[in-house]
């Protein structure tokens, strides 16, 4: 165990302002070394709040001009993480990137077999498993409390919520797609997990564009990224779909930057032979029956957190060998195989085969 990792990051923009660099900057384990960013000017910004000694343009000059970096922390666009990842891995560090793990299946598998070769730790952002109303619900299933969850549904919907229209969240290229990749990888994610990580087998799915011209926004979320009023928009602002597991349970999928809906919510529903439960807005209940009576149940929780810290955290955690790694490697390829067939089946309009 080290008294101070030593830590590079890869991307100063909102993601890791927002979410990273408090939580990390206040760590007792922590050493900021360097952070790298293509605009210059970001890059020196951020080390100028963080008290980061060196910023760079290019990751591999960061990784060459510091060999005696432990970590790094990956915030780029998405298209970038599995280069950055494999490259760190290679030069022997232990990588935290946020989510999605890669843009490809091919690049995922590259990466997951990176992080077996060089033998370090690859920990990808999932920090909804970390919120209070998500641990207990894990808990109780372990139990047995739900008895055999066989179906359920999942989401993450905004009536006006694009993020940095025009910029590289809206690029395909950079993006590699819209709320699917961008928010499916979250509740998905929680869905799969509290499920008991069943197998996927098969995907049907599709995909909508229909709001590239809107200007307005009603959530916080739009702020993430750059806007450009110039820019490219060719992703989905919304996506919907079907996965069949292996083991006979299916579950419900939706994603939206935009549509004409209520309001914005996300949300797991799980329904078990014993209980079923729903998660909103970072609360939870329970729909049961105790002494041939229908109860529900509303557990008294922490308050939620959204659990990006406690990732952060749990990482650390690892990489001080105080735990052991709650998302792997493995999961992040079965994530990234799931979004890719999802996406291949609209295209097509075909179900799609894992």
């Amino acid at each position: 165990m080290k008294n101070k990792l030593k830590l590079g990051i890869a991307g100063a923009g909102n993601i890791f302002k927002v979410a990273h660099a408090q939580v990390l900057s206040e760590h007792p384990e922590i050493e900021f070394v360097a952070v790298c960013d293509p605009i210059a000017d970001r890059a020196k910004q951020q080390a100028e709040q963080w008290g980061i000694p060196y910023f760079y343009t290019d990751y591999k000059e960061m990784l060459t001009n510091h060999p005696e970096l432990d970590a790094i922390d990956i915030c780029a666009p998405n298209k970038y993480h599995s280069d950055i990842a494999v490259a760190a891995l290679e030069a022997g560090l232990h990588v935290f990137c946020e989510k999605p793990d890669a843009i490809s299946p091919e690049e995922a598998s590259r990466l997951a077999n990176a992080a077996e070769k060089s033998g370090k730790l690859l920990m990808t952002m999932r920090n909804n498993r970390f919120r209070p109303a998500i641990q207990f619900l894990k808990k109780y299933v372990a139990a047995g409390h739900a008895g055999d969850i066989y179906t359920g549904r999942c989401g993450w919907v905004r009536r006006r919520g694009i993020p940095g229209k025009g910029g590289w969240f809206t690029t395909k290229e950079l993006s590699g797609g819209g709320p699917l990749i961008d928010l499916g990888v979250h509740f998905i994610d929680v869905a799969v997990w509290l499920m008991g990580n069943p197998r996927p087998i098969s995907v049907v799915g599709a995909t909508y564009t229909k709001f590239a011209a809107t200007s307005l926004s009603d959530s916080a979320h739009s702020q993430f990224g750059e806007k450009s009023d110039q820019g490219i928009y060719d992703v989905e602002d919304l996506a919907t779909g079907f996965i069949r597991f292996d083991n006979g349970a299916t579950l419900q999928i939706e994603f939206s930057w935009a549509s004409n809906i209520e309001e914005e919510m996300n949300f797991v529903e799980l329904r078990g032979t014993k209980a079923g439960f729903t998660f909103k807005r970072g609360e939870t209940k329970i729909f049961t029956e105790i002494e041939g009576t229908l109860c529900d149940i509303s557990p008294k929780l922490a308050k939620d957190n959204h659990g990006h810290g406690e990732h952060l955290h749990h990482f650390i955690d690892c990489v001080q060998g105080r735990d052991q790694p709650m998302i792997t490697p493995a999961d992040g390829l079965h994530m990234i195989q799931i979004l890719s067939a999802i996406y291949e089946s609209a295209r097509t309009g075909l179900e799609v085969k894992l």
